[in-house]
């Protein structure tokens, strides 16, 4: 799931049907999410206003807008009026509810926690020339692997939280991790801001002969005509989980809290679920889950943020200045 920019800064309007009747007021809403998801809100929306002008007679009209998930995070903060955020990482929203913007508790206020999809992390090798078959190949020699920075990218901090995990959660301790993560980093060239910019430095730019990346971006790719193959590890892997929130300080000014209600309900609808299905998230309802179990290959050891000790935790230990990343970064002379 690459967090670059598809609509940056800007927000899309979404087309819908003209109004029932002369003094009807369209009801708007704004969705703020990240940049992969547009391709399945396009196709989820106009489902749910066809459904909500058929039980109420009322029109919805949705403003949308894609980008980054830190930095949608942020212009939101700053006064982007969302309705409805879904964004990449608990910690972004989070970090929403901080500034006073959503209440909380939000996760409790939804099915699966407020996780409306999932996804893992994939492995693309440039060619067949390149022997990958999991974690461990990716600290051999002559492996070169792209990836984005985890300080500006929520998309890579999932990649190096699947490669830690890759070792504690088989049994291997602290110090064995921070090793084995250290030899992948000295194999990686650059560190591009996002993962939208390190898939176009892998296949664009041609550096590297390895991206990791979001099982859904590939999946994504090529369904658009992109032949790469992947490997998706299934001995070990990380469950990518996507949060979704009313705003509720936004809802309120804006008089809109049932539609939005209603919408986010919607998205764990199977309806819902598999559109998101279709263009690579794997879905968290179960009947979609098993229409779409071929594409989507079972990890034997799915662990999560949470079995990692938590987002709060995590960012303090890994991703802040000074923390074991920059560290790694220093000590392998990577600024």
């Amino acid at each position: 799931m690459g967090l670059g920019i598809i609509v940056s800064g800007a927000i899309a309007g979404c087309s819908v049907p003209s109004p029932t009747t002369q003094g009807d007021q369209p009801i708007k809403i704004t969705l703020v999410s990240y940049a992969v998801t547009q391709s399945a809100y396009e196709q989820i929306i106009p489902k749910f206003t066809e459904k909500w002008q058929q039980k109420t007679g009322k029109t919805v009209i949705f403003e949308q807008s894609y980008g980054g998930s830190g930095s949608q995070t942020r212009a939101v903060i700053d006064g982007l009026e969302a309705d409805v955020v879904a964004l990449a990482l608990a910690l972004d929203t989070k970090k929403i509810e901080k500034a006073g913007l959503i209440d909380p508790g939000w996760e409790t206020e939804l099915p699966n926690d407020a996780i409306v999809h999932k996804s893992v992390v994939a492995l693309v090798p440039r060619n067949d020339q390149i022997k990958i078959s999991g974690w461990s190949d990716l600290a051999k020699d002559k492996i070169q692997v792209i990836t984005a920075n985890p300080k500006t990218s929520g998309g890579a901090r999932w990649n190096f939280l699947a490669l830690w995990g890759s070792v504690t959660q088989g049994g291997g301790n602290q110090e064995k991790a921070q090793k084995f993560v250290e030899n992948v980093f000295k194999n990686v060239p650059v560190l591009p801001k996002d993962a939208r910019e390190a898939s176009d430095v892998f296949y664009k730019q041609g550096q590297g002969n390895v991206l990791i990346n979001y099982e859904n971006e590939v999946i994504l790719a090529k369904q658009k005509g992109n032949n790469s193959k992947f490997i998706v590890p299934t001995d070990y892997n990380i469950s990518i989980d996507n949060p979704v929130a009313v705003v509720d300080k936004n809802v309120d000014k804006h008089g809109n809290r049932e539609v939005a209600e209603a919408f986010v309900q919607f998205l764990f609808t199977p309806e819902a679920q598999r559109e998101f299905a279709k263009v690579g998230f794997r879905p968290i309802d179960p009947t979609v889950t098993k229409e779409f179990s071929q594409q989507y290959p079972a990890i034997k050891n799915l662990f999560t943020v949470k079995d990692l000790g938590g987002w709060t935790k995590l960012q303090y230990e890994f991703f802040e200045d000074g923390a074991v990343f920059d560290k790694m970064l220093s000590k392998i002379n990577k600024k």
